[in-house]
C-alpha cells in the first residue's frame, strides 16, 4: 500500500484535497485496487485542516478493509501500511473487548491507540512490518510511526507554510516540500506531548538497544534447534493472506530455506491444498536459475523461471531508478531483475511473496565477512548493516516489487527471531577456513543457520544448496549483467564528464562512471539537496560499510560492490583486479577467474 499525509496546512479545504489526490496518486503503482482520502476541516479546536490518503493493494480482507480506517466513534483516522501479522492475539489481549468492523489486520491499531495512547508501547506489541500515520481529532494530535527496521519505506518533509508531509515514496513530496527526509526506523512522531515534534525511539533491543555499533557483543550459546524453530515460526507467520502468494526462489541458501518452510507447511495443512509457487529471474544459464530449479524440483513446487536479455535489463534501468529512488550501484544493479521479475509475478494474479533478505546482515553471509579480525568488528559489522537496511535490501524489495503492485514480506527480519539469532555469540557466526583449519572445523559463511536446518533424517533441502556458497542477487542472475552495466557507463559518460564529476556532484560525489550515470538519471527525477542526502554513500567492498574496508588491505584496491571482488568467492575477480573506484590510484584490469 501508499500512504500519505499533510497535517497543519495552509490550503483552504477544497485546494488541500486537490493536493492530497495529487501527491497520493504518484502512490497508486504501491496500492492500485482502491484510493481513500480524508480531509479533517480547520474549526475553533482545530486551527488548521489535515488530509490523509490511503492507495490500498488488498491482500487481507480484500470485500471490506479500504482504508483511512476510522474509529466507531469517528475520532480516530488510521492509514496504514504492510501487515501485522499478531493482530488476532492483539485483540484477544485487549481490556476493553473490541468488535472489529473489518477483516484488516490493521485495524487492531485503532483500539491499541485507545488503550496505549500515542506512546512507544503500541508499536513494541505489534509483529510485522508497518508504517502508519494516525490522527486523533478529539485532542487535533497525529502520530506517526515506522517498523524497526524500515522494511515499509516512510519519509517525512516540512512545507513552507509549516505543514507536515508523510508519505510512503518520495515521489510524492518533490516540489512540494523543500526540507525532507528518511523517518527514522523503529521511531515515532508525535505532533503533541513532552516529545512534539521529535523522532522518539521505541524499538530498543536487547541485542543493541541504540542500534548503534560498539556494544558488548552478545554472549548467548548456539542452539541449532533454537534458531531453527524461531525462523520455521517467523516464516508460516508471514503465510498470512486472502490471496494468491508465492516464494522468491534464487536457488540461494536464505529464499531456499524459506521455500522450503513454506512447502512443508503447505503440504501438511492438507494434501489437496494448492501448491507453492515460486519464481525465479536470471540470465540464461545463470547460477540462479541452476540453483533454483534444483530447489524447486526438490520442494516439488510450481516453479516459474523466467530469463531476460541484459539489454531488456538495460533499458529498465531509468525506470528502475525512479521507481526505487536511489542512485547506489548496488541497489540499481540488484533492483532492475527484481523489477522485470515482480511484473511477472503481477502478471500472474500473485499479490505477495515471501523473500529471504536480511539473512546477510543477521549472520554476516557477505563474502567480504571472511576477513572479519574478531568477534567485536563482526558483531559491530552485523548491527551496522541492520542499522542501514532501509536504505539498501528493504528498499530495493519493497520498492521494486510495489513497482507492480506485489507486497513482498521478510521472515529474517521478524522482531522475535531476530531476538534470537542477534543474541548469538557472534564466535558462531564467524567463518572458519585457510591452512591449519580441518575440515571438521571449517565453517562457511552462514554457517549457523545452515547447521540449524541441516536435518538429515528429514532434510529441508539437497545438500548442495544447503552448503552452496553466497551469491549475491546482482552476481547470481548472471556475472554478465554486471559487467553490462559497466560497459554501458563507460559510453555514455565521457573521460572529461567523470573528470568534473566533483563540480556537478559535490555530495556523494560518484567515484565510477556507472555511478555517475546512475546518479544523473536521479536528479531528473528527484533534484535538489534534500533528495540526494536520502541515499548513502561510502566506500564497499561486496556490500560492506566502510568499517570493513579496513579489514584487509586488499580491499582499498577492490572496492566493487560485487561479492566477486572480495576475493574468496569461487569465481573472484583475479589478482589483477582492481575496482574503477579503488582508494588512491588508477584503475587497473578487471578479470574473472578461468
Amino acid at each position: 500500500c501508499g500512504i500519505f499525509a499533510i497535517f497543519s496546512s495552509s490550503l483552504p479545504e477544497a485546494d488541500l484535497r486537490k493536493e492530497l489526490i495529487k501527491c497520493s496518486s504518484k502512490l497508486r503503482h504501491r496500492g492500485p485496487d482502491w484510493s481513500g482520502y480524508k480531509v479533517i476541516p480547520a474549526n475553533d479546536g482545530r486551527p488548521l485542516p489535515h488530509g490523509i490518503a490511503h492507495e490500498r493493494l488488498a491482500i487481507m480482507d480484500p470485500e471490506s478493509g479500504s482504508q483511512p480506517l476510522v474509529s466507531a466513534d469517528g475520532s480516530v483516522i488510521v492509514a496504514a501500511n504492510g501487515e501485522i501479522y499478531n493482530y488476532r492475539e492483539l485483540y484477544d489481549s485487549l481490556e476493553t473487548p473490541y468488535t472489529p468492523q473489518t477483516g484488516s489486520d490493521c485495524e487492531v491499531i485503532l483500539p491499541l491507540y485507545a488503550e496505549l495512547g500515542p506512546s512507544i508501547e503500541l508499536p513494541r506489541k505489534l509483529r510485522g512490518m508497518f508504517s502508519f500515520i494516525l490522527y486523533d481529532k478529539s485532542h487535533d494530535l497525529f502520530m506517526i510511526v515506522r517498523d524497526h527496521m524500515g522494511i515499509t519505506p516512510l519519509y517525512i518533509g516540512w512545507g513552507n507554510d509549516g505543514s507536515v508531509y508523510v508519505s510512503s515514496e518520495l515521489k510524492s513530496l518533490i516540489g512540494e516540500c523543500t526540507k525532507f527526509q528518511w523517518f527514522p526506523p523503529g521511531h515515532i512522531y508525535v505532533s503533541k506531548g513532552a516529545d512534539a515534534g521529535k523522532f522518539v525511539r521505541w524499538f530498543t533491543p536487547s541485542w543493541a538497544p541504540k542500534m548503534l555499533p560498539g556494544g558488548t557483543p552478545p554472549t548467548e550459546k548456539y542452539n541449532a534447534d533454537v534458531l531453527r524453530h524461531a525462523f520455521e515460526k517467523a516464516v508460516v507467520r508471514r503465510m498470512m493472506s486472502d490471496v494468491p502468494w508465492g516464494v522468491l526462489l534464487s536457488g540461494g541458501l536464505d529464499s531456499s530455506l524459506v521455500a522450503a518452510i513454506c512447502a512443508r507447511h503447505i503440504g501438511r495443512r492438507s494434501a489437496s491444498f494448492p501448491k507453492l509457487h515460486s519464481f525465479t529471474i536470471g540470465l540464461k544459464d545463470s547460477p540462479d536459475l541452476v540453483a533454483a530449479k534444483k530447489v524447486a524440483d526438490f520442494l516439488e513446487t510450481i516453479h516459474h523461471s523466467y530469463t531476460y536479455t541484459i539489454d531488456e535489463g538495460a533499458d529498465a534501468v531509468r525506470e528502475v531508478i525512479r521507481c526505487l529512488e536511489t542512485y547506489d550501484v548496488t541497489t540499481i544493479r540488484a533492483s532492475t531483475p527484481m523489477y522485470l521479475m515482480s511484473r511477472k509475478i503481477k502478471a500472474m494474479g500473485i499479490k505477495m511473496v515471501i523473500s529471504g533478505e536480511g539473512a546477510d546482515e543477521v549472520f554476516g553471509g557477505y563474502l567480504y565477512f571472511h576477513k572479519a579480525p574478531n568477534e567485536q568488528e563482526f558483531y559491530d559489522e552485523t548491527v551496522d548493516k541492520l542499522s542501514r537496511l532501509h536504505m539498501y535490501d528493504c528498499l530495493r524489495c519493497n520498492k521494486a516489487m510495489s513497482a507492480w503492485g506485489v507486497e513482498p514480506r521478510v521472515p529474517f527480519l521478524d522482531v522475535d527471531f531476530l531476538d534470537v539469532a542477534m543474541n548469538l555469540n557472534p564466535k558462531d557466526k564467524m567463518i572458519v577456513k585457510g591452512p591449519g583449519v580441518s575440515k571438521k572445523d571449517e565453517r562457511i559463511e552462514k554457517w549457523s543457520i545452515r547447521k540449524a536446518f541441516d536435518t538429515p533424517d528429514d532434510p529441508y533441502l539437497p545438500d548442495e544448496i544447503l552448503w552452496r556458497q553466497k551469491e549475491q542477487f546482482s552476481d547470481g542472475v548472471g556475472y554478465g549483467w554486471v559487467d553490462h552495466l559497466k560497459a554501458v557507463a563507460d559510453e555514455e559518460i565521457s573521460d572529461q564528464m567523470f573528470a568534473s564529476a566533483a563540480n556537478r556532484f559535490p555530495y556523494n560525489t560518484p567515484t565510477t562512471k556507472e555511478g555517475y550515470r546512475y546518479r544523473a538519471i536521479f536528479e531528473e527525477y528527484f533534484p535538489g539537496e534534500a533528495a540526494e542526502k536520502t541515499v548513502p554513500g561510502g566506500k564497499s567492498i561486496a556490500c560492506s560499510t566502510e568499517r570493513a574496508m579496513a579489514w584487509d588491505e586488499s580491499f582499498s584496491l577492490r572496492a566493487d560492490p560485487s561479492g566477486r571482488a572480495a576475493g574468496v568467492h569461487d569465481s573472484a575477480y583475479d589478482e589483477a583486479f582492481e575496482a574503477d573506484d579503488k582508494v588512491g590510484g588508477e584503475p587497473a584490469n578487471k578479470k574473472a577467474k578461468a
